[in-house]
């Protein structure tokens, strides 16, 4: 796998190639590009990218020093588009929602559509449960570990109010070992899950990031599961009605991660929404 280096530390990606349309598509903490492994097959005629993020499901542990604050992971991804030169992308969030807020930050230049895919939004850092559970563990001494070696277990992994409310239909294991191994395995991986972790911002100023979305003014497409049970169904709704130029589509028989449970329609919303 091809990786770029940048000032946190070398970041890991696959590429589709191709002259088409570019789609960047992110996963969420403790995930990695294996998310879109159902998506990625449909969207022959697209350019692909898919980094792998310093959100826990990352093998190489980013630089001692980096700044893994949520506005460090937005100058992050910046200079991901950056360093590939990537201009007038789509870049497509799932669950993890940080990646918005290039736009408060006034980075969102090579950004010429936006798919958000029920991700954090508003006030909702970090989301639900399985969120709460890994910034709480951050906290304590060991936490972190103790709760991936938990994240061994199929039981803890599809135990309502954790994980098993991120997908109605059960991620094979084999995948989620993938997602999970790194933190388990590194505590150079688990710190710079701790980093991420303990950052996130008040309400207040999440709140004042989200107002200055209004401000992109650029195609976007929301995309949000009628039964989700970690990103409140409201927020896809709020969302639409803030972006000037924005789509709201809500998907039923899916959880959060919509890539898992119904791959079926992101693709073709995809493809209607970034004309081929």
């Amino acid at each position: 796998m091809p990786e770029v280096e940048l000032s946190a530390g070398p970041i890991e990606y696959s590429d589709t190639g191709g002259d088409g349309p570019v789609l960047v598509l992110l996963h969420g903490l403790t995930m990695d590009g294996t998310l879109w492994r159902k998506v990625v097959p449909g969207l022959a005629g697209y350019r692909c990218i898919l980094p792998t993020l310093p959100l826990g499901g990352h093998r190489t542990p980013m630089r001692p020093d980096a700044d893994l604050s949520m506005p460090g992971m937005v100058q992050l991804m910046w200079e991901f588009l950056e360093k590939l030169d990537l201009r007038d992308v789509t870049l497509v969030l799932s669950d993890w929602g940080g990646a918005q807020y290039l736009i408060s930050e006034e980075k969102a230049d090579r950004v010429g559509r936006l798919v958000m895919v029920a991700c954090e939004a508003f006030d909702n850092y970090p989301p639900g449960l399985p969120g709460w559970l890994i910034v709480q563990a951050a906290r304590m001494p060991g936490g972190l570990a103790a709760v991936m070696r938990l994240l061994r277990l199929q039981a803890f992994r599809r135990a309502p109010g954790g994980w098993g409310w991120m997908s109605k239909r059960p991620v094979p294991r084999e995948v989620m070992d993938g997602w999970f191994r790194p933190a388990t395995d590194s505590a150079e991986i688990r710190r710079d899950i701790k980093k991420y972790g303990l950052s996130v911002p008040p309400k207040e100023t999440l709140l004042e990031w989200a107002d200055r979305l209004k401000a992109f003014d650029r195609p976007v497409l929301v995309v949000w599961a009628t039964e989700d049970k970690v990103m409140p169904r409201e927020h896809g709704r709020r969302l639409a009605d803030l972006f000037p130029d924005a789509k709201l589509v809500e998907v039923e028989d899916s959880y959060t991660l919509i890539p898992e449970d119904r791959p079926d329609v992101l693709i073709k919303e995809l493809r209607e929404f970034v004309p081929a």
